[in-house]
């Protein structure tokens, strides 16, 4: 991953499933694996809820809750590390990667 606000600018996440609800929900906590191979995850957690809208169409909404984030944390990272345009941008790639079904 790169972040330009994130100290090192390069880094690397793990990621945890916390809700695997398909075909409605997926969410998941991104953290880091530390040297000793133990996952630490910071609080926050991203989640697509979807709704079918006909047979082609699905509407999808993504959530972005850091409200677990610690203080200091938050401080170290500067949150919100992501202004709402990156959520919107997360959408528009989610829909470029999504199966379209055959006219």
């Amino acid at each position: 991953m790169y972040h330009p606000n994130h100290p090192n600018g390069d880094y690397q996440v793990a990621n945890q499933v916390e809700v695997l609800d398909p075909p409605r929900a997926i969410g998941w906590l991104t953290g880091q694996e530390k040297d000793d191979g133990h996952l630490e995850f910071g609080g926050w957690i991203w989640r697509y809820d979807l709704v079918p809208r006909g047979p082609s169409e699905t509407e999808v909404t993504l959530t972005y809750d850091w409200s677990a984030v610690p203080q200091f944390i938050r401080e170290y990272l500067q949150f919100p590390p992501f202004g709402p345009e990156h959520l919107t941008n997360s959408l528009h790639h989610l829909g470029e990667l999504a199966p379209t079904s055959p006219s």
